[in-house]
């Protein structure tokens, strides 16, 4: 996991874990589909995990590992890496494939689903 933050702020979770934590969790939340063989997630690391610290108090964010879990990604229909998909009470309602490696970028991508 070179290149990647000492302090995560982003929890994994896994096709066990997913129902629980994103299905049936309370309030916003995004879901990071990565792979640490991926060159461009290593790239937005850094800034989502500032864009994770700034939204905790709001949101959550989660990663799924798709090297692991390929079966999470499979019914997401995420086709690359990384795809950040926006879930409120357990439904889909945004989603980005390969966003920008910015914070403001990725902070707009992961709030503007939660914007009323």
């Amino acid at each position: 996991m070179s290149g990647y933050k000492s302090i995560d702020r982003i929890r994994t979770v896994t096709a066990g874990t997913f129902d629980r934590l994103v299905l049936k969790g309370e309030g916003p939340i995004v879901v990071e589909f990565m792979s640490y063989g991926c060159a461009h997630c290593g790239v937005i690391e850094p800034d989502l995990q500032q864009v994770a610290e700034m939204v905790e108090s709001t949101e959550t964010i989660f990663r799924v590992n798709i090297a692991l879990d390929r079966e999470l990604a499979d019914a997401y229909e995420v086709q690359g890496t990384p795809t950040l998909v926006m879930f409120l009470n357990g439904a889909v309602v945004g989603r980005e494939e390969g966003p920008s490696p910015d914070v403001s970028n990725l902070l707009a991508v992961v709030s503007q689903p939660y914007a009323s």
